[in-house]
């Protein structure tokens, strides 16, 4: 089992920034690949970002590319996601995801955060 916590969401004004971060925790693996999604109201949830534990390779969504960041530190088994430029239509509440495959598929994840809400007003 794998325990996810995201934290760090919130409310903040168009072109402002804000950084999640995603504390894993149990039977964390270096052959996880983690994931960030989202899931608006009304809306399925949506692929963000993914880096992999052990290469540290990136993909993001077309919508985020050159405005958010997905990092690790492994030392800390934690992920984080620095948001930039960010837009109302960015607001969501995201959630943090370990998974076997490398893939943007939801189901292709096994472990769930909580989520955290992260609102952008304009």
């Amino acid at each position: 089992q794998v325990q996810l916590v995201e934290s760090g969401g919130g409310l903040v004004q168009a072109g402002g920034s804000l950084r999640l971060s995603c504390a894993a925790s149990g039977r964390t693996s270096s052959r996880y690949t983690m994931g960030w999604f989202r899931q608006a109201p009304g809306k399925e949830r949506e692929f963000v970002a993914l880096i992999t534990w052990s290469g540290g390779a990136e993909y993001y969504a077309d919508s985020v590319k050159g405005r958010f960041t997905i990092s690790t530190e492994n030392a800390k088994n934690t992920m984080y996601l620095q948001m930039n430029s960010l837009k109302p239509e960015d607001t969501a509440v995201y959630y943090c995801a370990a998974g076997r495959a490398v893939g943007v598929s939801p189901r292709e994840y096994g472990y769930w955060g909580q989520g955290t809400q992260v609102t952008v007003s304009s």
